[in-house]
């Protein structure tokens, strides 16, 4: 079985949303409670830099950038999203994701990432930090979960940065 990272397309929709569901489900990933519609996710992301791992054509996996503000000084400014199904998580497949984000939105001119992470979720913080992206602080009390388990709990942010050396020097 061979990993392929390829261009995320229109027909990878309802695997991206089931995926990002499963990382919803952990309570651990994002602070948003219900999986948007294809639409709604699609209006929330860059349409350069979107990629999934595809092995023997199923989805394991997802990245894509999200932009920060529509100021033009924040045009070169990105916000990461990775997502690997819960059945691939441990090979490595997150690892090559982030790799190929981090290369092509360099490549598409952007000379800083960012990442909120959950101070619980260990894997992604790890995974980000073997990418440079370095911890810039945590963000206390940052939302409130209105789902799950954590529900109605406060919950901090670790927040993370990557700079290119290749872009915006």
């Amino acid at each position: 079985m061979t990993l392929l990272l390829r261009t995320l397309q229109a027909e990878d929709a309802e695997a991206v949303l089931r995926i990002y569901g499963e990382g919803m489900a952990t309570g651990h990933a994002t602070f948003q409670a219900d999986v948007p519609n294809w639409q709604e996710w699609e209006a929330g992301h860059l349409p350069e830099c979107r990629w999934v791992a595809d092995e023997d054509n199923a989805i394991l996996g997802w990245a894509a950038l999200s932009g920060v503000s529509s100021r033009c000084v924040y045009a070169g400014v990105a916000e990461v999203s990775l997502y690997v199904s819960a059945s691939a998580q441990g090979r490595g497949v997150g690892s090559r994701l982030l790799e190929r984000l981090v290369t092509s939105s360099e490549d598409a001119g952007i000379w800083t990432l960012q990442a909120g992470i959950f101070p619980e979720n260990t894997v992604s913080l790890r995974l980000h930090e073997r990418y440079d992206f370095e911890r810039l602080g945590v963000r206390k009390r940052l939302g409130k979960m209105t789902y799950g388990p954590l529900a109605g709990q406060w919950r901090d942010v670790v927040l993370l940065e990557r700079r290119s050396q290749r872009v915006g020097v």
